[in-house]
C-alpha cells in the first residue's frame, strides 16, 4: 500500500515538471533547433538578402531594394496567417492532392500545446513562413530599379497565393508531386526554380533598365554585397539543416553538405573568372557561393559530402555561363541574375539530387526499387511543372497589374532613382 501511494505521488509530481510532461510527444531538442533555424532563415532575408541586393544596385536605388525586402517580409507574414499556411499544410480532404484545406486559417485552436510531429505547430508555422518570405523576396532581383512599389506589393501578394501556395502544397503539403516521389529537401524546386522563373518573366515583361546593356551598371557598394552574402551563407544552415526538423545526424549532414556546396561553388566561379578575365573578382566569388548554396538546397538532405562537392563545382560552372548567356547573348535584363543563379542552380541541383542521392554514390539512398534514371525523370517532371506554372501565372499577374495600375516608373523617374521618387529619401547624404 505504501509503495503504491509513493508511486502515485511520484507520477503526479513528474506531470508537474514541464520538461517531462510531454516527453512522449514534444521533443525539446528538435524544438530548440527548429526555433534557431527559423531565426536563421529570417536572418537570410533581413538583413542578408536585403543587404546583398541593395549593394548590387546603383546608389540611387539602394533604399528601394531594402524597402521591398522589408515590406515583403511583413506582407507575406500576414497572408501566411490569413490562409496561405492553411491551404498548404491543412488537410484538404478529397482535394488533398491539389490543395490543402481552410481549417487552419488564422490558426483557430492552435495553442502552446499544439504539435506538428514532435515540435510545436507554432514553431513549424514560423519556420515554413520564413521560406515563404524569402521566395518572393528573391524575385525582387529580376525587376530591381524599375518597378513601382505599389505594383511590387500587389505582385508579391498575388504571386504568393497563386504560384507559391499550390507548388509548395504539391511538394511539401502532401500533394501529387510528393506522391510521385519528387525530392526537394529544402526548396530547390519550390523556392529557387519557382522564383528564378518568375524573375525571368518579370524582367521580360517590364523590359530593360534605361541604358542596358550599353551603360555600365556596377554594384554601388561591394562591402554591403559581401556582408549580405556572408549573412546568407550563415543563414542558409537554418534553411537546409533546419529542414530536417530534427536535431540529429540528418541535420548535421545537411549542414555539412551545404557548406561544401557553397565553398566549392565559390571557388569554381572564382577560378573561371581568374582564367577568363585574368583577375578573380569579389563579386564573382560571392555569386559563386550563392549559386553553390541554391544548387545544393534540394539535395542537402539526401546526398553525402562527395555528392555535395560535385554539385557545388557544377553549380559554379553552369551558373557562371548562364549569367553570361542571359545578359550578353540574350540581353535580358535580369538585374541581379536571379534566374541564372537561383533558377538554373535550382534546376541543376534538383536533377543531380536524383543522381547523388543513390547510396552507391554516397547518398542516403533512393526509394526502394527506384533507379537513378527513374528518379531523375521524376525530378525533371517536377521542374517542368513548376517552371510552367510559375511562368504562366507570373506573366498573367504582371500583365493584369500593368493594365490596372502600371508596373513601371516613368523613364524620368528611373533616371532620378526610386529612392527619391517612391520614398522621398536617399541612402546617402551626398545624393
Amino acid at each position: 500500500m505504501l509503495l503504491n501511494i509513493i508511486n502515485r505521488r511520484l507520477f503526479l509530481g513528474l506531470l508537474l515538471l514541464p520538461d517531462l510532461a510531454f516527453a512522449d510527444q514534444l521533443n525539446q531538442a528538435n524544438t530548440a533547433w527548429v526555433l534557431t533555424s527559423t531565426a536563421l532563415v529570417l536572418f537570410m532575408t533581413i538583413p542578408g538578402l536585403s543587404l546583398f541586393y541593395a549593394g548590387l544596385v546603383r546608389s540611387k536605388n539602394v533604399l528601394s531594394v531594402l524597402m521591398q525586402c522589408f515590406a515583403i517580409t511583413c506582407l507575406v507574414s500576414i497572408l501566411w496567417l490569413a490562409g496561405v499556411y492553411s491551404f498548404i499544410f491543412a488537410d484538404g480532404g478529397e482535394l488533398q492532392k491539389l490543395i490543402g484545406g481552410a481549417s487552419k486559417v488564422f490558426l483557430p485552436g492552435i495553442g502552446v500545446e499544439s504539435l506538428k510531429g514532435d515540435i510545436p505547430e507554432t514553431v513549424f508555422f514560423m519556420f515554413q513562413m520564413t521560406f515563404a518570405i524569402i521566395t518572393p523576396a528573391l524575385i525582387v532581383g529580376g525587376f530591381a530599379e524599375r518597378m513601382k512599389f505599389s505594383a511590387m506589393l500587389w505582385f508579391s501578394g498575388l504571386w504568393l497565393i497563386v504560384v507559391y501556395l499550390p507548388i509548395c502544397h504539391w511538394m511539401w503539403g502532401g500533394g501529387w508531386l510528393a506522391d510521385l516521389g519528387a525530392m526537394d529537401f529544402a526548396g530547390g524546386i519550390v523556392i529557387h526554380v519557382n522564383a528564378g522563373v518568375a524573375a525571368l518573366v518579370s524582367a521580360l515583361v517590364l523590359g530593360k533598365r534605361k541604358g542596358f546593356p550599353n551603360t555600365a551598371m556596377p554594384p554601388h557598394n561591394m562591402t554591403m554585397v559581401v556582408t549580405g552574402a556572408g549573412m546568407l551563407w550563415v543563414g542558409w544552415f537554418g534553411f537546409n539543416a533546419g529542414s530536417a526538423l530534427t536535431a540529429d545526424g540528418h541535420a548535421g549532414m545537411a549542414m555539412l553538405v551545404t557548406h561544401i556546396g557553397a565553398a566549392s561553388g565559390a571557388l569554381t566561379w572564382m577560378f573561371i573568372e581568374w582564367k577568363r578575365f585574368s583577375k578573380p573578382s569579389v563579386l564573382g566569388i560571392v555569386t559563386g557561393m550563392v549559386a553553390g548554396l541554391g544548387t545544393i538546397t534540394p539535395a542537402s538532405g539526401f546526398v553525402g559530402p562527395f555528392g555535395a562537392l560535385v554539385i557545388g563545382v557544377t553549380a559554379g560552372v553552369v551558373c557562371f555561363y548562364a549569367t553570361q548567356y542571359v545578359k550578353r547573348i540574350l540581353k535580358i535584363d535580369d538585374s541581379l541574375d536571379v534566374f541564372s543563379v537561383h533558377g538554373v542552380g535550382g534546376v541543376t541541383g534538383s536533377l543531380l539530387t536524383g543522381v547523388f542521392a543513390a547510396s552507391s554514390l554516397g547518398g542516403l539512398g533512393l526509394a526502394e526499387g527506384v533507379s537513378i534514371m527513374e528518379q531523375v525523370s521524376v525530378q525533371a517532371l517536377a521542374i517542368v511543372v513548376t517552371a510552367a506554372w510559375s511562368g504562366l501565372f507570373s506573366f498573367l499577374i504582371l500583365k493584369c497589374l500593368d493594365k490596372w495600375i502600371g508596373l513601371r516608373v516613368t523613364s524620368d523617374e528611373e533616371v532620378q532613382g526610386l529612392d527619391t521618387v517612391l520614398h522621398e529619401e536617399t541612402g546617402y547624404l551626398d545624393l
